[in-house]
């Protein structure tokens, strides 16, 4: 059988991956903001921007986006372009919907990184599966993974430890040392379980 033919999915299965995958996330990154940790990637990149700028948030991210789509466009094509902006907007609507669904009167900061890490870093293994990412570094990650064979989990770690540099001056050291630990955790389940050549599907 045509491996290509093998390795594709079916429709619902990409999409019962997308809503399970944006749901992990959402739900890990509300465990984060309830100790105040800083993600990683272009949101937190972007975060940090808007601290020191005093401009929102949400202008900041999406500018900050735009060259990673005009790449993934060229290079990932525009099913998976297409797939990485419903996968953002499903995380956009979960992470303010989860809020209404769970309330977390108190949670200890060292369990919220490593269950809120885990949940954050399982949503983008399987978004990953089925060729969809959350923007940003996931683009360019998943791009030099597929192109160069350097492994997505590792290149954002990298990237994420960057901007934890950075962000030194902005939050608490032990917030700090929380957000490497969590970032550590969500890219060594990514650089573990996604690697060049293996297992990787798509319906459309």
């Amino acid at each position: 059988m045509d491996k290509t033919a093998q390795d594709r999915h079916r429709l619902y299965e990409d999409a019962l991956a997308l809503v399970l995958g944006t749901l992990f996330v959402s739900l890990g990154m509300l465990l984060y903001a309830k100790v105040t940790l800083l993600v990683g990637s272009l949101a937190g990149l972007s975060l940090l921007i808007s601290y020191a700028s005093g401009v929102s948030f949400a202008p900041i991210f999406f500018i900050v986006n735009l060259p990673f789509y005009v790449l993934a466009v060229k290079r990932m094509g525009w099913p998976f372009t297409l797939r990485t902006i419903l996968a953002v907007g499903l995380v956009s609507a979960f992470s303010r919907l989860t809020q209404e669904w769970i309330e977390v009167a108190r949670i200890a900061p060292l369990y919220a990184t490593v269950i809120g890490g885990g949940l954050v870093g399982t949503g983008l293994l399987m978004l990953f599966r089925h060729r969809t990412s959350l923007g940003g570094i996931n683009i360019l990650a998943l791009f030099l993974q597929e192109r160069f064979g350097l492994r997505a989990g590792y290149f954002q770690m990298a990237v994420d430890l960057a901007i934890m540099a950075a962000a030194w001056f902005v939050i608490p050291p032990d917030r700090l040392a929380f957000s490497v630990l969590g970032i550590a955790i969500v890219n060594l389940i990514i650089a573990l379980n996604h690697k060049p050549g293996r297992y990787a599907g798509w319906s459309w």
